[in-house]
């Protein structure tokens, strides 16, 4: 008390020290202040002072002991960079004196596995969705106008937006609404790879559980035909219950107008059909939770990620499935997913995409490691070491039962992963197609993400944040850094969401009407 009283006297602010930083593992040579500290700043912890040797914004990492130049600086209990000259205590760590460098991560292989105890058959959640042929469930009741090609994108807006307005949802009320998956490419395209990717999106996306009926326009003379799509995807072997799509072309039924006039009339006949499917309960072994995050900042991986972290481990133990992505934005974290894997060969289809995208940096010029982007540097985020951990924090600790090639279908229950780019809409796209039909998507700069037909849950990491977008946030995780809930409490909070939005309650970008745009497959590689 008396070394307070003379801070105050000599106008140098003080502060109990786990009032304002967080350490996230014993041992770590770093911190995450929890709000701003100024220059001259004493956190006092016990009978040890640091002083701040700058004013650090909050969000930020404070050293807090000796790093020597060139020795690897750990949070997380994990390497996240290399001091880039001496780093003392109560210095800024960030991008001037904290790099990217080469290290062996070490890779056992399934050894952190533990099965998984699922809750008893008698004790598992359920939700309200829709039931859909194969077995599945629908959260969401859309017709989609999926174009294969961007050379009908105007096309499938026109007919979409036919379908528009208070008189459309007084006439349906049951059907959430017909949407335009746009395609910004599908001609061009790379034989091979490339056009494997498109087209199993489309045909997977064809068969979301959200999608309860379609309509499919292409130009007619593109690369990416609608028939290989069809063959390739069984889309006319037509199962039990569903609805019977229908295939056309701009140039097949002569020309841009009377295509339009003539899916308007395929989707009038689909509309009565898909208005007759009704809410049922469903069980949780139905759901499929898409998991990402964009405009991360140095809260991410305090709060949001872990928190979803706990409702995606909750979600696998009542039986459903929750599939974490982009795979640029795990890259110096591998080694500890490839450690939960359940067996060697599903490590090792992971790792087969680490390598791949490598490659794909060096034969494009880049590097794997020139992420993070601006705005997670603004936010506190210094090396892509730094926010992979992070951004593994979104799977919390289940095992890992399968690894996806992007827009695979999902089709083992439990805890996986997607190859996606970092590029959230990409992902997401991706995540979808593999038959995602839920999403929660952390944000801590304040993305404004929508996924049709899938409704996405958006998790602020700050409570400033928080504020600031209120109209676009569904859930505050910035409470744990406030010191109001524990991660555990606001992944609880997060876990009956999904449950509430799963049986039609609407997102924050569902009420606000986003979502139209954000479907965007992945184009690896030249188009021509």
């Amino acid at each position: 008390m008396q070394r307070r009283r003379q801070l105050l006297l000599s106008g140098v602010t003080s502060f109990d020290f786990d009032s304002v930083v967080l350490r996230l593992r014993e041992g770590d040579d770093v911190g995450v202040l929890k709000k701003t500290v100024k220059a001259g700043s004493e956190l006092v912890n016990g009978g040890l002072t640091l002083t701040a040797a700058a004013t650090i914004p909050a969000g930020h990492k404070i050293a807090l002991k000796s790093v020597a130049d060139g020795e690897p600086v750990r949070k997380y209990g994990q390497i996240i960079g290399f001091a880039e000259g001496a780093i003392a205590p109560g210095e800024q760590v960030h991008s001037h004196n904290l790099v990217c460098k080469s290290f062996e991560r070490e890779h056992s292989y399934c050894a952190d596995y533990r099965s998984t105890n699922f809750y008893p058959e008698a004790e598992r959640r359920s939700f309200m969705g829709f039931s859909r042929p194969g077995g599945r469930a629908g959260t969401r009741n859309y017709v989609a106008v999926i174009s294969n090609v961007n050379c009908s994108n105007s096309v499938s807006r026109y007919v979409v937006e036919r379908f528009r307005g208070d008189d459309f949802q007084k006439q349906f009320p049951g059907i959430d609404g017909v949407i335009a998956l746009k395609t910004q490419g599908g001609c061009g395209v790379e034989p091979g790879g490339p056009m494997q990717i498109i087209r199993r999106t489309l045909g997977n996306m064809a068969r979301h559980p959200n999608i309860a009926g379609y309509v499919m326009i292409g130009l007619g003379c593109e690369d990416n035909q609608i028939a290989g799509i069809r063959d390739d995807y069984q889309l006319d072997n037509l199962r039990q219950g569903e609805i019977a799509p229908e295939f056309m072309t701009i140039q097949g039924t002569g020309g841009s107008l009377k295509t339009i006039e003539a899916a308007v009339t395929a989707v009038e006949k689909i509309l009565p059909k898909v208005a007759d499917v009704q809410r049922t309960e469903q069980p949780l072994a139905k759901l499929l939770l898409a998991e990402n995050c964009g405009g991360s900042d140095g809260n991410s991986g305090c709060t949001a990620n872990p928190a979803l972290g706990v409702a995606s481990d909750e979600l696998v133990l009542h039986g459903g499935t929750s599939v974490l992505a982009e795979t640029t934005e795990i890259y110096g974290a591998e080694h500890l997913l490839t450690k939960r894997a359940v067996t060697p060969e599903v490590a090792e289809k992971f790792m087969r995409q680490i390598r791949w995208w490598e490659d794909y940096a060096r034969r494009h010029d880049s590097t794997i490691d020139n992420n993070p982007s601006v705005g997670n540097k603004e936010g506190g985020l210094t090396t892509i070491y730094e926010k992979s951990l992070g951004a593994l924090a979104k799977g919390g600790q289940s095992p890992l039962m399968a690894v996806y090639d992007y827009a695979e279908l999902i089709d083992t229950p439990g805890f996986g992963f997607m190859d996606t780019p970092g590029y959230d809409p990409v992902s997401m796209t991706g995540l979808v197609a593999g038959g995602c039909n839920v999403g929660v998507f952390t944000t801590g700069r304040g993305s404004v993400y929508g996924c049709k037909p899938a409704p996405c849950i958006k998790v602020a990491t700050n409570t400033s944040l928080y504020n600031w977008m209120e109209e676009d946030m569904d859930i505050n995780a910035g409470t744990i850094i406030d010191g109001k809930e524990t991660v555990a409490e606001v992944g609880v909070r997060i876990f009956e969401k999904i449950i509430a939005v799963a049986s039609g309650e609407k997102t924050k970008s569902e009420l606000n009407g986003i979502g139209d745009e954000e479907f965007q497959p992945w184009f690896p590689g030249p188009q021509y």
